[in-house]
């Protein structure tokens, strides 16, 4: 038996003594009891607040006996695709096969399958009949209400009614899956659990009209992209727990209906969670297979906050926690990095403390306490809120406080920082600590692109507070005589982005950046407003329409264009110039992104043999 972890086979229930668990989680990851793990944190606090729980992990989905290897749950099955959407996780945004899976032993392919969140419902119904399925994690989380499928490039159903599962928790769950595991224990039915805030659930009769919004039916958004868009805008105005209200979905037999989120978890709750006995580590049923690849970046990294004011229209973070930030006591962060140093593993780094955005530590503005996020504007888009606070002595006091931790050398921040908010600070005190102690040789931020109508899209801000921050960057280094460079990413083939604008952005890594290592193509992703805008080509905020590069061809192009001086690029970089009547940037000025080639020179060409013949 695996002392230190959760059970995962029937010898492991026996030994507990129990006859069978409360709950069992199916995941479709490797069993990693870590707490940047969802199945990690759930199961540990069920088991902290006295449920028998136990562990199915990427269970053969094509054989029912799999999921009956713990027994009949007592409780009920909650079923995850596992921390990243299974398609996402197998596809890239191509479409094509991904050749290695973070989250498997050895990272391995082909242990869970496609809408792994679906599937496991079906059979974990097959093999038990009668027992509850709830459906949790990011996966349900994302896709709770019909939403646009990029790999259908259809609009799909609640991912409820195709799972036939019986309730679905969104968002962090943590205290919903405790309010549903007591109901549960306390015999009340599982069609009966309709009120518990962060749930949706499916229902023949309308709640109360007059604290329920009634969106358009599924048959309506599925054939009208403007009734898509006019929903969606609903729903992302319905994300915060102080102010949103329920919502209700109809489809042609009913109802899904999604309550309210769940209150954000107070600091002192967050403390509580974290201090969880977890094994941090994966199971050791792994090690043959050289361990899980997903852990290696998370172990030795702390987890200070969660929720983002942020409001990247790309980003589907605000879906699915919220803008609200919740954050973690220095002194329990403290004390987990002492666990750290005691791990035999540990070589002296941290390498990571942040969150969704590293420098978000509190809340946005006083009025967030009692009133909650805005749900008509943003915080740092279009301009900064007249509102906002700007303010990292929280943040710098923490990175102080671990540095000084007898065995750490080293506190880096490598999570993405807001840019933008940091140059709002008007104390220099922590930009000048963060280039002299936590930087581990690049800094990584997120400017996305430079065309004014493609930011406007993405809710990104102006490209000069970024040349701005670069600057500033530039000579804080300087000063204290580091090497460190400024690792910038950017986003091709986005909603508004035509062939003029990923020129723009071209000319301007020219002129700026050296040439990105890495280039991110737009992911269409359920639950964002960026997806919505591509399947809709309109902009729900206003519903005007909206330029969408959808053909490969030309997503091809925009990512070559960003890649300019690779000469592998170099054929796909013409061409979208001369389809964009910039051949002035095909030269040998200074302005152009190309030189002339002939064509026998370009890759992938091969000269004709001479065979001396003569025609």
């Amino acid at each position: 038996m695996a002392k230190n972890f959760l059970p995962v086979t029937s010898e492991e229930i026996r030994s507990r003594g129990w006859e069978s668990p409360d709950f069992v989680i199916v995941s479709g990851d490797a069993y990693v009891d870590h707490p940047s793990f969802g199945v990690a944190i759930i199961g540990r606090l069920l088991e902290a607040q006295g449920f028998k729980v136990g562990i199915i992990a990427q269970p053969d989905w094509k054989n029912v006996e799999q999921f009956k290897r713990l027994g009949r749950p007592a409780l009920g099955f909650l079923i995850t695709g596992g921390n990243i959407d299974s398609m996402v996780n197998h596809y890239t945004v191509a479409k094509k096969k991904r050749k290695a899976d973070a989250y498997s032993p050895g990272g391995q392919t082909g242990l869970r399958p496609d809408r792994a969140t679906i599937v496991y419902a079906h059979k974990a119904r097959e093999a038990f009949p009668g027992v509850p399925v709830i459906l949790g994690g990011i996966e349900a989380s994302l896709r709770r209400l019909a939403h646009y499928d990029y790999w259908d490039n259809r609009v799909r159903r609640s991912i409820l009614l195709d799972s036939k599962a019986d309730l679905l928790i969104y968002g962090m769950g943590e205290k919903a899956v405790i309010e549903i595991a007591e109901a549960l224990q306390s015999g009340i039915n599982i069609k009966d659990i309709t009120y518990v805030r962060g749930t949706v659930y499916r229902t023949q009769n309308l709640p109360d009209p007059e604290d329920t919004v009634v969106l358009p039916t599924f048959e309506k958004i599925s054939s009208n992209k403007k009734l898509f868009a006019e929903s969606f805008m609903v729903q992302q105005q319905n994300t915060e727990a102080i102010s949103a209200k329920i919502l209700a979905e109809p489809y042609e037999h009913g109802y899904v209906v999604q309550n309210p989120p769940s209150e954000p978890l107070a600091g002192d709750q967050l403390d509580m969670i974290y201090r969880l006995p977890f094994a941090r580590t994966y199971h050791p049923v792994y090690e043959k297979a050289g361990g899980v690849p997903a852990i290696s970046e998370v172990k030795f990294s702390l987890v200070s906050s969660r929720g983002c004011f942020g409001g990247c229209s790309f980003c589907s973070l605000h879906y699915h926690q919220g803008k609200a930030v919740q954050t973690r006591s220095i002194e329990a962060l403290e004390e987990e990095a002492r666990q750290m140093v005691d791990d035999p593993d540990f070589r002296g780094y941290i390498h990571d403390v942040g969150g969704p955005t590293a420098n978000f530590r509190l809340r946005a503005c006083r009025k967030q306490e009692k009133q909650g996020p805005c749900t008509d504007r943003q915080c740092l888009f279009p301009e900064p809120c007249p509102n906002l606070e700007v303010d990292h002595s929280n943040y710098l006091e923490l990175l102080r406080r671990l540095r000084k931790l007898e065995g750490v050398q080293k506190v880096f921040v490598r999570s993405g920082i807001r840019h933008d908010y940091l140059i709002l600070d008007r104390d220099d005190t922590f930009f000048e600590e963060l280039c002299a102690h936590h930087v581990s040789g690049q800094l990584k931020v997120a400017p996305e692109h430079v065309s004014p109508r493609v930011l406007e899209k993405m809710g990104k801000p102006d490209r000069g507070i970024y040349l701005k921050f670069k600057k500033k960057y530039k000579t804080l280094n300087e000063k204290y005589g580091k090497n460190q460079f400024l690792v910038p990413y950017y986003m091709s083939g986005h909603p508004g982005s035509d062939l003029d604008a990923a020129i723009e952005l071209a000319s301007f890594i020219r002129k700026h950046e050296h040439m990105p290592e890495q280039v991110q193509d737009f992911y269409p992703t359920p639950g964002t407003l960026s997806t919505c805008m591509y399947y809709t080509e309109l902009d729900p905020r206003t519903m005007e329409d909206v330029y969408v590069p959808k053909t490969p061809h030309e997503k091809a192009m925009q990512r070559a264009l960003i890649q300019f001086r690779n000469p592998k690029n170099y054929r796909l970089v013409r061409e979208a110039l001369i389809k964009a009547g910039r051949e002035d940037l095909i030269g040998y000025g200074r302005r152009c992104l190309l030189r002339p080639r002939s064509e026998s020179k370009e890759p992938g060409k091969k000269l004709k043999k001479k065979t001396g013949k003569s025609k």
